[in-house]
């Protein structure tokens, strides 16, 4: 062993903890550990969606071999009072009970535990009565047990025990006197009065319960301005009001727009992104703000403000909720640069400082500093009024353009304020990065997030990120929207793979997850790319783009029955419940979605190769109902309504991507 540098510095040594005698006496002797759901210790609350189960497990113990008693305690933020059940034991101290959230907010809960004495009792009783054991001694002192606990009762826990005790002391013999210690009408008469020794509580976990649109619902994305039948001229908020039959008659509850905010003028870009823009080139709608307005204002061609509220009215006629982009990032004609010229940065030759993610440049943006003085709070309330704003005007969903790169304390603040006055307001992350910031803005507050499904096409990447979404802590703190694509996503798979990629894609996103999400032209199976890049040729980012939504080899039809699959299907509404099973072939991803009680079991196989039929043995999973290998289920095909009986747990499938690269079928036992 070598000496350490001489001019290494030392390490603190670590000084030995010494308890006093006082604190020992006073330290708990039950231990509650490993409580689910909890992100950090309780620093952040978990997920949960209203009129769902929320399933609370612990690890739950103590010395020697006394019984425990166990409550979980739940109450809703603000409310008086609260709620209580028991604890049921699973083995290896493990312990669970459930409660349903009956409103959207913020609740709290607590684990107790204590040493039931009665429990005890019984327990070893009937435990040296089983074994033929004399329990003389043992009835007198569940005698002496039963009047010491009546001497603190009162009222009508009093009386119930009182009555039990009577008719102990009225018994005519040992076998009467065990019936009536061991029976159900004295356990719930001393559950009442127990002095719960011992007693300890957690700390308090908090939960986020979010409408159903949080964890369920299909996304659509469009540029209104590219609602036109002429790339000449500008579409307008009327005319996307005559989609929206077709947007619903697919299945979709969401439709999001990117951002309808006037649009900068200086350093406009062009088509694909070039430098020098028209007179007549429209820019991008994220360089936001002009002598118009900023972040509250309306683009002067979209329409009115009325017509936009007409828009939010008509589409909930449909069905659909409309979520817009809150893209906190200014053009260099927006108001503010001249209101606050202290909420930007400025370069030493006094020029403003320009958006840019190296190679990429975007002298059309230019961003806000969250940390000066003169933005500290100001800007981050002017931010807070612009989604109050649009709240006011009857939008609850937000797509956030790149949260990563903005502080996190704010993010927390924001969410939080909006919340608390409007609970029902959901905020979608758009931020691809690194995992670990993925899930904290999770547990910040945001509702959904993009992920890197978009990148994952191989069957072993696909099996082990669903399966790693279905874990602690992301199970807790992130709900999943697989988007197959965006206006900045063009992904390489579906460069080359025709009609059938998109299939894939497509069966995969809406069977993954109970998000999911296109942006418009997925449809249309539209892939034109920019050479060697995602990004899409022609960028309705940059331009106007009509569209042919009747043209020759789309996939509407196929999109619409996924989503009434979707819809039908209570294993589809999460991206939970996901299982891997067997199919002896890598080219073919098969899982399972069901829910709890396998009151409704999905699979799904899909043919990730766009271009090759692939064939595969498979496995039923039998055992998953208790059933044995040579077990029958019925299935349907709930794409085409086909029905049938599989006989044995073996079986066989042949995938064609130009007939259909995927099945989806519903199982259910024979009975």
């Amino acid at each position: 062993m070598t000496d350490a540098h001489p001019h290494a510095p030392r390490q603190p040594s670590v000084t030995p903890r010494t308890l006093p005698i006082e604190e020992a006496l006073r330290m708990p002797r039950i231990a509650i550990e490993s409580i689910e759901p909890a992100l950090e210790q309780g620093r952040f609350a978990a997920k949960a969606i209203v009129g769902q189960p929320v399933s609370v497990s612990a690890k739950i113990f103590t010395d020697g071999h006394e019984k425990l008693g166990t409550a979980l305690l739940w109450h809703f933020e603000g409310e008086e009072g609260g709620h209580r059940v028991r604890l049921s034991e699973r083995g290896n101290d493990n312990w669970q009970a459930q409660f349903t959230p009956f409103r959207v907010g913020r609740y709290g809960f607590v684990i107790a535990a204590w040493w039931d004495h009665y429990e005890t009792f019984r327990y070893e009783l009937t435990k040296k009565y089983d074994t033929g054991m004399p329990v003389g001694l043992e009835l007198q002192e569940g005698r002496i047990l039963l009047e010491s606990t009546l001497q603190r009762a009162q009222g009508e826990a009093r009386a119930a025990l009182d009555e039990q005790l009577q008719l102990l002391r009225q018994a005519h013999d040992e076998s009467e006197q065990l019936a009536i210690l061991l029976g159900n009408e004295m356990a719930a008469a001393m559950g009442r009065l127990d002095e719960h020794a011992h007693l300890v509580r957690s700390a308090e976990f908090a939960i986020e319960v979010e409408r159903p649109l949080a964890g369920f619902a299909s996304w659509y994305e469009l540029f209104p301005r590219s609602e036109t039948d002429d790339p000449k001229r500008h579409g307008t908020f009327n005319d996307v009001c005559k989609r929206l039959p077709m947007i619903r008659d697919m299945g979709f509850d969401v439709l999001y727009f990117p951002p309808i905010h006037p649009i900068g003028r200086s350093f406009r870009k062009g088509p694909n992104n070039q430098l020098d823009a028209g007179p007549d080139d429209p820019g991008s709608p994220y360089a936001i703000g002009s002598e118009e307005g900023g972040h509250e204002a309306i683009h002067p061609q979209l329409g009115s403000r009325e017509d936009f509220r007409r828009l939010v009215a008509a589409a909930a006629e449909h069905g659909l909720e409309i979520a817009l982009d809150f893209a906190i990032q200014c053009s260099q004609d927006h108001p503010w640069l001249k209101q606050h010229p202290g909420w930007f940065s400025w370069r030493p030759d006094g020029s403003i400082r320009y958006a840019e993610n190296p190679p990429k440049k975007y002298q059309d943006i230019v961003n806000l500093d969250f940390y000066t003085a003169d933005a500290m709070p100001d800007l981050w309330l002017a931010l807070r009024d612009v989604v109050a704003g649009w709240v006011a005007e009857g939008v609850k969903v937000f797509r956030v353009d790149n949260p990563h790169t903005k502080p996190l304390p704010f993010w927390e603040w924001l969410i939080a304020d909006i919340r608390r006055q409007n609970p029902e307001v959901m905020f979608l992350a758009e931020a691809f990065t690194r995992p670990a910031m993925m899930a904290r803005l999770g547990k910040l507050g945001f509702s959904q997030s993009y992920t890197y499904f978009t990148w994952r096409n191989l069957k072993d990447e696909l099996e082990a990120y669903f399966t790693e979404l279905n874990q602690p802590p992301l199970r807790d703190c992130y709900r999943p929207n697989f988007f197959v694509n965006t206006p900045d996503i063009n992904p390489t798979f579906l460069h080359t793979s025709g009609r059938p990629g998109f299939l894939i894609r497509a069966a995969l996103a809406t069977m993954g997850s109970g998000l999911w999400g296109m942006y418009s032209g997925f449809e249309l199976c539209e892939s034109a790319a920019l050479p060697g890049k995602e990004e899409y040729l022609d960028s309705e980012k940059y331009q106007i783009r009509p569209r042919d939504y009747a043209a020759p080899g789309n996939i509407i039809a196929e999109i619409t029955q996924l989503n009434r699959i979707r819809r039908e299907n209570p294993a589809l509404h999460s991206h939970l419940g996901f299982k891997a099973y067997n199919a002896w072939n890598d080219n073919i991803l098969y899982f399972g979605k069901r829910t709890p009680g396998l009151d409704n079991f999905i699979l799904v196989a899909v043919n990730l190769d766009p271009h090759h039929a692939q064939e595969a043995h498979f496995e039923l999973p039998l055992w998953e109902f208790g059933l044995p290998d040579e077990a029958s289920l019925h299935g349907e095909d709930l794409m085409t309504g086909h029905r049938w009986t599989w006989h044995g747990k073996t079986q066989w499938m042949r995938l064609e991507p130009w007939h259909s690269p995927f099945g989806i079928w519903r199982i259910e036992p024979v009975t």
